[in-house]
Protein backbone atom coordinates (compact mmCIF):
# COMPACT_ATOMS: atom_id res chain seq x y z
CA UNK A 1 0.00 0.00 0.00
CA UNK A 2 0.69 3.82 -0.34
CA UNK A 3 0.01 6.14 2.57
CA UNK A 4 0.04 9.43 3.03
CA UNK A 5 1.42 9.94 6.71
CA UNK A 6 -1.02 12.50 8.42
CA UNK A 7 0.49 12.09 12.26
CA UNK A 8 2.15 9.72 14.39
CA UNK A 9 1.27 9.41 18.29
CA UNK A 10 3.78 9.35 21.25
CA UNK A 11 6.24 6.64 21.68
CA UNK A 12 4.40 4.12 24.16
CA UNK A 13 6.82 1.61 26.41
CA UNK A 14 7.38 -2.05 24.81
CA UNK A 15 9.22 -4.84 26.33
CA UNK A 16 9.96 -6.17 22.70
CA UNK A 17 11.08 -2.92 21.37
CA UNK A 18 11.50 -0.49 23.89
CA UNK A 19 9.36 1.93 22.69
CA UNK A 20 6.49 1.62 19.65
CA UNK A 21 4.48 4.17 17.86
CA UNK A 22 1.15 4.23 16.01
CA UNK A 23 0.99 5.90 12.77
CA UNK A 24 -2.30 7.64 10.87
CA UNK A 25 -2.41 8.31 7.95
CA UNK A 26 -4.78 7.73 4.12
CA UNK A 27 -4.53 5.61 1.51
CA UNK A 28 -3.14 7.32 -1.48
CA UNK A 29 -4.35 4.00 -3.82
CA UNK A 30 -7.33 5.78 -6.07
CA UNK A 31 -9.24 2.46 -5.44
CA UNK A 32 -8.19 2.20 -1.45
CA UNK A 33 -8.92 5.58 -0.63
CA UNK A 34 -9.66 6.01 3.48
CA UNK A 35 -7.88 5.91 6.68
CA UNK A 36 -4.98 3.78 7.87
CA UNK A 37 -3.36 3.13 11.18
CA UNK A 38 -0.04 1.12 11.13
CA UNK A 39 1.14 -0.29 14.41
CA UNK A 40 3.34 -1.35 15.65
CA UNK A 41 6.53 1.02 14.58
CA UNK A 42 9.74 1.09 16.47
CA UNK A 43 11.11 4.51 14.80
CA UNK A 44 14.08 4.20 17.63
CA UNK A 45 15.38 0.99 15.52
CA UNK A 46 15.29 2.79 12.42
CA UNK A 47 18.19 3.76 10.60
CA UNK A 48 18.44 8.11 10.05
CA UNK A 49 17.96 7.60 6.26
CA UNK A 50 14.92 5.15 6.61
CA UNK A 51 13.03 7.65 9.12
CA UNK A 52 9.85 9.42 7.26
CA UNK A 53 8.62 12.79 8.26
CA UNK A 54 4.52 13.78 8.46
CA UNK A 55 2.77 14.61 5.44
CA UNK A 56 5.53 12.23 3.35
CA UNK A 57 4.31 9.17 1.10
CA UNK A 58 5.37 5.40 2.18
CA UNK A 59 5.00 2.50 0.45
CA UNK A 60 5.07 -0.57 2.73
CA UNK A 61 3.76 -3.49 2.63
CA UNK A 62 1.35 -4.71 5.62
CA UNK A 63 -1.07 -6.91 7.44
CA UNK A 64 -4.39 -6.97 8.72
CA UNK A 65 -4.07 -6.53 12.25
CA UNK A 66 -4.70 -9.55 14.78
CA UNK A 67 -6.95 -9.03 17.31
CA UNK A 68 -7.95 -5.41 16.39
CA UNK A 69 -11.24 -5.18 15.40
CA UNK A 70 -10.76 -1.68 14.01
CA UNK A 71 -10.80 -1.63 10.27
CA UNK A 72 -8.20 0.55 9.62
CA UNK A 73 -5.65 -1.38 11.57
CA UNK A 74 -2.57 -2.94 9.81
CA UNK A 75 0.39 -3.63 10.55
CA UNK A 76 3.44 -2.97 8.95
CA UNK A 77 6.79 -4.43 7.66
CA UNK A 78 9.37 -2.12 8.28
CA UNK A 79 11.58 -3.25 5.98
CA UNK A 80 9.41 -3.19 3.00
CA UNK A 81 9.43 0.83 3.48
CA UNK A 82 9.74 2.77 0.60
CA UNK A 83 9.88 7.11 1.27
CA UNK A 84 8.10 9.65 -1.21
CA UNK A 85 7.96 12.72 -1.62
CA UNK A 86 6.54 15.06 1.35
CA UNK A 87 4.23 17.14 0.69
CA UNK A 88 4.81 20.92 1.45
CA UNK A 89 2.21 23.67 3.68
CA UNK A 90 -0.27 24.30 2.76
CA UNK A 91 -1.86 23.96 -0.35
CA UNK A 92 -0.73 20.58 -1.72
CA UNK A 93 -1.70 19.45 1.43
CA UNK A 94 -5.59 20.72 1.67
CA UNK A 95 -6.16 19.00 -1.92
CA UNK A 96 -5.13 15.43 -0.46
CA UNK A 97 -6.98 16.40 3.09
CA UNK A 98 -9.84 18.62 3.48
CA UNK A 99 -12.26 15.99 1.71
CA UNK A 100 -11.61 13.84 4.85
CA UNK A 101 -12.88 16.63 7.71
CA UNK A 102 -15.85 16.57 9.32
CA UNK A 103 -17.77 18.04 11.55
CA UNK A 104 -19.00 15.85 14.98
CA UNK A 105 -17.30 14.29 17.43
CA UNK A 106 -20.45 13.40 18.68
CA UNK A 107 -21.24 11.32 15.83
CA UNK A 108 -18.19 9.37 16.14
CA UNK A 109 -18.86 8.73 19.48
CA UNK A 110 -22.27 7.49 18.98
CA UNK A 111 -21.49 5.28 16.15
CA UNK A 112 -18.31 3.84 17.94
CA UNK A 113 -20.80 2.43 20.82
CA UNK A 114 -23.21 1.61 18.39
CA UNK A 115 -21.05 -0.61 15.98
CA UNK A 116 -18.12 -2.59 16.00
CA UNK A 117 -17.00 -1.91 13.08
CA UNK A 118 -17.67 1.93 13.04
CA UNK A 119 -14.93 4.14 12.14
CA UNK A 120 -11.77 4.03 14.32
CA UNK A 121 -10.31 7.37 13.10
CA UNK A 122 -11.09 10.95 11.51
CA UNK A 123 -10.25 14.40 10.93
CA UNK A 124 -13.08 16.66 12.91
CA UNK A 125 -12.81 20.60 13.01
CA UNK A 126 -13.95 22.16 16.01
CA UNK A 127 -16.48 24.63 16.61
CA UNK A 128 -14.69 25.53 19.53
CA UNK A 129 -11.39 25.07 21.36
CA UNK A 130 -11.71 26.59 25.04
CA UNK A 131 -9.22 25.07 27.02
CA UNK A 132 -5.52 22.96 26.68
CA UNK A 133 -5.40 21.77 29.88
CA UNK A 134 -1.34 20.78 30.57
CA UNK A 135 -0.32 18.98 33.66
CA UNK A 136 2.62 17.25 35.00
CA UNK A 137 2.99 13.52 33.73
CA UNK A 138 2.13 11.03 36.15
CA UNK A 139 5.13 8.40 35.39
CA UNK A 140 4.65 5.15 33.76
CA UNK A 141 1.78 2.91 35.38
CA UNK A 142 2.98 -0.19 36.34
CA UNK A 143 2.25 -2.20 33.45
CA UNK A 144 4.34 -0.21 31.17
CA UNK A 145 6.92 0.10 33.96
CA UNK A 146 7.32 -3.84 33.30
CA UNK A 147 7.74 -3.49 29.40
CA UNK A 148 10.24 -1.10 30.40
CA UNK A 149 11.90 -3.08 33.02
CA UNK A 150 11.93 -6.32 30.35
CA UNK A 151 13.32 -4.50 27.40
CA UNK A 152 16.27 -3.42 29.34
CA UNK A 153 16.73 -6.60 30.92
CA UNK A 154 17.15 -8.46 27.53
CA UNK A 155 20.42 -6.01 26.84
CA UNK A 156 22.78 -7.75 24.77
CA UNK A 157 26.35 -6.93 23.73
CA UNK A 158 25.77 -8.52 20.40
CA UNK A 159 22.79 -6.33 19.58
CA UNK A 160 23.04 -2.93 18.05
CA UNK A 161 19.85 -1.08 19.08
CA UNK A 162 19.69 1.45 21.39
CA UNK A 163 18.45 -0.06 24.82
CA UNK A 164 18.35 2.91 26.93
CA UNK A 165 14.66 3.05 28.68
CA UNK A 166 12.02 5.17 27.79
CA UNK A 167 11.40 8.16 29.75
CA UNK A 168 8.50 9.73 30.42
CA UNK A 169 7.35 13.24 29.46
CA UNK A 170 7.50 15.96 32.10
CA UNK A 171 3.84 16.82 30.59
CA UNK A 172 0.44 15.87 29.43
CA UNK A 173 -1.78 17.72 28.19
CA UNK A 174 -6.10 17.22 27.15
CA UNK A 175 -8.12 19.20 25.00
CA UNK A 176 -11.31 20.65 26.19
CA UNK A 177 -13.71 21.67 22.66
CA UNK A 178 -17.20 21.59 21.33
CA UNK A 179 -17.88 20.42 17.57
CA UNK A 180 -20.72 21.86 15.20
CA UNK A 181 -23.05 18.73 16.51
CA UNK A 182 -26.15 20.65 17.85
CA UNK A 183 -26.18 20.56 21.30
CA UNK A 184 -23.07 19.46 21.41
CA UNK A 185 -21.85 19.36 25.46
CA UNK A 186 -17.90 19.32 24.77
CA UNK A 187 -15.47 16.51 24.59
CA UNK A 188 -12.40 16.29 26.44
CA UNK A 189 -9.36 14.39 25.12
CA UNK A 190 -6.29 13.57 25.67
CA UNK A 191 -3.42 14.82 23.17
CA UNK A 192 -0.99 11.43 22.04
CA UNK A 193 0.62 13.66 19.67
CA UNK A 194 4.79 12.70 18.94
CA UNK A 195 5.38 16.04 18.48
CA UNK A 196 3.80 17.34 22.12
CA UNK A 197 6.41 14.97 23.62
CA UNK A 198 9.33 16.12 21.11
CA UNK A 199 8.78 20.00 22.48
CA UNK A 200 9.00 18.90 25.83
CA UNK A 201 12.29 16.89 25.27
CA UNK A 202 14.14 19.80 22.96
CA UNK A 203 13.42 22.38 26.07
CA UNK A 204 14.89 19.43 28.67
CA UNK A 205 16.80 21.97 30.35
CA UNK A 206 14.13 24.60 30.52
CA UNK A 207 11.84 25.63 33.78
CA UNK A 208 8.78 24.14 34.10
CA UNK A 209 6.46 27.19 34.15
CA UNK A 210 9.02 28.09 30.58
CA UNK A 211 8.07 24.70 29.06
CA UNK A 212 4.09 25.08 29.62
CA UNK A 213 4.11 28.65 28.26
CA UNK A 214 6.04 26.98 25.25
CA UNK A 215 3.08 24.08 24.83
CA UNK A 216 0.35 26.15 25.25
CA UNK A 217 1.96 28.91 22.40
CA UNK A 218 2.27 26.10 19.82
CA UNK A 219 -0.50 23.89 20.56
CA UNK A 220 -3.01 26.26 21.39
CA UNK A 221 -2.42 30.03 20.16
CA UNK A 222 -0.71 28.85 17.15
CA UNK A 223 -2.88 26.28 15.78
CA UNK A 224 -5.66 28.29 17.21
CA UNK A 225 -4.79 31.49 15.55
CA UNK A 226 -7.63 33.19 13.72
CA UNK A 227 -5.82 32.77 10.53
CA UNK A 228 -6.37 29.23 10.41
CA UNK A 229 -8.59 26.30 9.61
CA UNK A 230 -8.26 23.82 12.34
CA UNK A 231 -9.33 20.26 12.95
CA UNK A 232 -8.48 17.25 14.98
CA UNK A 233 -6.68 14.16 13.88
CA UNK A 234 -8.66 11.62 16.56
CA UNK A 235 -7.87 7.70 17.05
CA UNK A 236 -10.33 5.23 19.30
CA UNK A 237 -8.92 2.46 21.69
CA UNK A 238 -8.97 -0.80 20.32
CA UNK A 239 -10.00 -1.91 23.69
CA UNK A 240 -12.05 1.02 24.66
CA UNK A 241 -13.68 1.84 20.94
CA UNK A 242 -15.59 4.76 22.69
CA UNK A 243 -12.67 6.75 23.93
CA UNK A 244 -11.25 8.60 21.52
CA UNK A 245 -7.73 11.20 21.65
CA UNK A 246 -6.56 13.57 19.73
CA UNK A 247 -3.38 12.07 17.78
CA UNK A 248 -2.50 15.26 16.36
CA UNK A 249 -3.57 18.77 14.91
CA UNK A 250 -4.18 19.86 11.24
CA UNK A 251 -4.14 23.77 11.03
CA UNK A 252 -3.67 25.02 7.37
CA UNK A 253 -4.14 28.54 6.65
CA UNK A 254 -7.38 29.56 5.45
Amino acid sequence: MTVLVTVKAAPNPSEKYGETVCLAGIHADLIRRGWVRLYPINFRDLPIQDAFNKYQFITLEAFPARNDQRRESWRPVLSSIVKGDTLKPWKPRRSWLDEYVEDSMCRLNADARARSDAKSLALVRPREVYQLRIAPHPGWNPDEQRKIDQYVRQMDLLDPRDKRPLQAPRFQARYHYRCYEPGCKGHEQGLLDWEFVALQRHLAGWPDPEIRAQLEARFLTTMFDASRDPAFYVGNQAKRAHVFSVLGVYYPQR
